[in-house]
């Protein structure tokens, strides 16, 4: 089996890799390096969390190729059905997809293709359904099309405002992540939050809503979760900027300590920090629920926790040490890019029946 990577090559991730290696080898290398064998989390678990917070954060973005099963089997040295259980598994829920013949890609969220395509070929047949009613009246295309680039040379036509609902794992992350949306929105448009455990829990969706925006990698449970006919985007997520200037002012001889709150997190949390603080050598990983926390916290110089441990860790932490939080933002690339196509769409799209004949 291949010498396994150092925490601080582990899974960094497309952009952080090597640039001699293949895009497939780095992230077959990645993958394989991130287990840890050391964290009471089953490789499987582990497995998928990597691979579910890449494409949450934009590292495995979508139609990217993912290694085979013998592949990263072998790569691993894990069993081929720990591999082919946890592909399975993240088939079923959206996030992968199998091309036959051809492998295994990151898929969108959903089952079909996506809701770019699906609008691109909804408005072709609608430009079409134009071009052939001009014909019929006599009218030149150029006429047709001097037409439309005027309605375009416009810009956008004044509607209502939009409500959208944020779904997260934390109400109060999830308020910040929403913070930072609405900076993206229109200055009449709203943001509202709820968590995914209050959704199962029973707890109504907020409604009115025009679209619901979750995490990429909760997408296709949210959907499941979220009234019928409301779109559901999926955004990924980078460390927000604080969150990185912080980890590469860190003591070198500090002795660091991570605290994850989800099990398939643990493994990506370790190399995400050594990423930005790739100095500070003593670093290890306990999940939230771990017997000995207290006395683990005890015997570190900084914290470093995922969103949502704040109250445990600070209550167990010595009094005169360091506690960060490890915290993400949307990518606003991924905003731009994926959320805003949606809105502008809702938007012409209720401007359409507005302007219908009743």
């Amino acid at each position: 089996m291949p010498k396994p990577q150092t925490a601080s090559d582990a899974y960094e991730g497309i952009r952080y890799s090597d640039t001699e290696q293949s895009p497939d080898e780095r992230i077959l290398a990645n993958l394989a390096g991130a287990l840890d064998r050391t964290l009471p989390v089953p490789l499987g678990t582990q497995l998928r969390g990597l691979i579910e917070f890449g494409i949450a954060l934009g590292e495995l973005p979508t139609g990217q190729r993912l290694p085979s099963v013998r592949e990263l089997a072998e790569r691993a040295g894990i069993a081929h059905m720990t591999v082919a259980t946890v592909y399975r598994e993240l088939r079923e829920t959206g996030l992968i997809e199998a091309k036959p013949g051809a492998g295994t890609y990151v898929g969108d969220g959903h089952n079909s293709d996506g809701l770019r395509s699906h609008a691109i070929r909804k408005i072709q047949r609608r430009v079409e359904m134009l071009f052939n009613e001009a014909e019929q009246l006599g009218l030149a295309a150029s006429v047709v099309s001097s037409l439309v680039n005027a309605r375009a040379a416009r810009g956008p036509t004044p509607t209502r405002p939009l409500r959208l609902v944020m779904v997260g794992n934390f109400v109060q992350t999830t308020q910040q992540y929403a913070n930072r949306i609405q900076d993206h929105l229109g200055s009449d448009d709203a943001i509202v939050v709820t968590t995914v455990d209050a959704l199962h829990a029973g707890e109504a969706f907020p409604l009115p809503c025009d679209i619901c925006v979750t995490l990429a990698h909760r997408r296709g449970e949210v959907e499941h979760l979220v009234p019928s006919g409301i779109p559901v985007v999926g955004l990924s997520f980078i460390p927000a900027e604080e969150t990185r200037a912080q980890l590469a002012m860190l003591d070198p001889m500090s002795r660091v300590g991570l605290v994850s709150i989800f099990p398939e997190f643990a493994a990506l949390m370790k190399p995400g920090v050594l990423r930005f603080a790739p100095h500070v050598s003593a670093v290890d990983v306990r999940l939230i629920t771990a017997p000995d926390l207290a006395a683990f916290l005890g015997q570190v110089d900084v914290a470093i926790y995922a969103s949502g441990a704040e109250s445990t860790v600070k209550k167990l932490l010595p009094p005169g040490r360091q506690a960060l939080e490890f915290r993400y933002v949307p990518d606003p690339h991924a905003i731009r890019a994926t959320l805003l196509p949606v809105i502008e769409r809702l938007r012409s799209s209720i401007v359409s029946q507005e302007e219908e004949p009743s």
